[in-house]
């Protein structure tokens, strides 16, 4: 089944990460979400239920897909027999938008799960970027590339984070997805300001806004270590620093991520409707 993608645009609204348990309520009463995300590794088989659910929502819902597998800072090539199965899914659902990380999680043959850091390097620019020409040559479309959170910083980057971001966008084209909690995670572990790299970020390009929360752990020397686990309210720091993008740069799609310990529906409609308020004040 196709759907007309151009009923299916992101509105500059709330949306939630979908999971199953909620798909009656969703349908029943979605309150202020108007959009929702799936992580495409979850549905690329040739059926069952969650691809009839996922049907039922992209009649009433846009879609964004946020891959996690792709390995688009990975060394080697891109895993094609993977992409062609990301492909045939965004054939299939036509989503309004698609999305990975700036993070590598394979090597050779051996797939790791996690997202790992990259190297801000002129090199790394060239190989990010030849993954993202090949991606959007696949799918068809623009993609949106995801700032990471961040536990290290590299010795012989050649870049901030930002740069590295707007050079990525001047070689390819794609679009940006902005992480507000991954900024937050990263300036609190790498001691930087969250809101000066705010500044700096080319916002002009962010099609997604993502909202998160996160858990509190230490490093070796006791320092507060903060680690992106998708798995708590978003804090009140980054609504603040959420506060400010959307006061400076207008209203953008905003999704509210909670992928572990996930609470019943009506705690994510709060966060939702936070991000509505934000979003329109009234």
């Amino acid at each position: 089944m196709m759907f007309d993608h151009a009923k299916h645009t992101l509105p500059a609204r709330p949306g939630v990460g979908y999971k199953p348990q909620h798909f009656a309520e969703i349908l029943q009463d979605p309150g202020p979400v108007a959009w929702l995300e799936i992580h495409a590794e979850n549905y690329l088989g040739d059926g069952g239920r969650p691809l009839a659910q996922l049907r039922h929502l992209a009649e009433r819902f846009p879609i964004s897909v946020h891959g996690v597998g792709l390995s688009i800072g990975g060394e080697g090539t891109l895993d094609e027999a993977h992409l062609a199965r990301v492909a045939r899914l965004c054939d299939w659902l036509q989503p309004a938008s698609f999305s990975e990380h700036l993070a590598w999680s394979s090597h050779d043959e051996t797939f790791l799960n996690d997202l790992l850091p990259l190297p801000y390097t002129q090199a790394t620019v060239v190989r990010v970027a030849d993954h993202i020409d090949r991606v959007q040559e696949v799918l068809g479309r623009r993609m949106l590339l995801e700032n990471p959170s961040a536990y290290l910083a590299f010795a012989g980057a050649e870049m901030s984070e930002t740069d590295f971001l707007r050079e990525l966008v001047s070689r390819t084209g794609c679009g940006l997805l902005l992480d507000v909690n991954n900024v937050f995670v990263s300036a609190t572990n790498l001691q930087f300001d969250p809101v000066g790299y705010l500044a700096d970020f080319p916002v002009e390009s962010v099609g997604e806004i993502h909202l998160g929360g996160h858990s509190v752990d230490a490093d070796d020397y006791g320092a507060h270590l903060l680690i992106d686990s998708h798995d708590a309210a978003v804090v009140d720091p980054v609504w603040q620093l959420y506060r400010g993008v959307i006061a400076r740069n207008g209203p953008l799609p905003t999704l509210i991520e909670w992928d572990s310990d996930v609470p019943e529906w009506p705690v994510l409609g709060q966060e939702a409707a936070r991000a509505a308020r934000i979003l329109a004040p009234v």
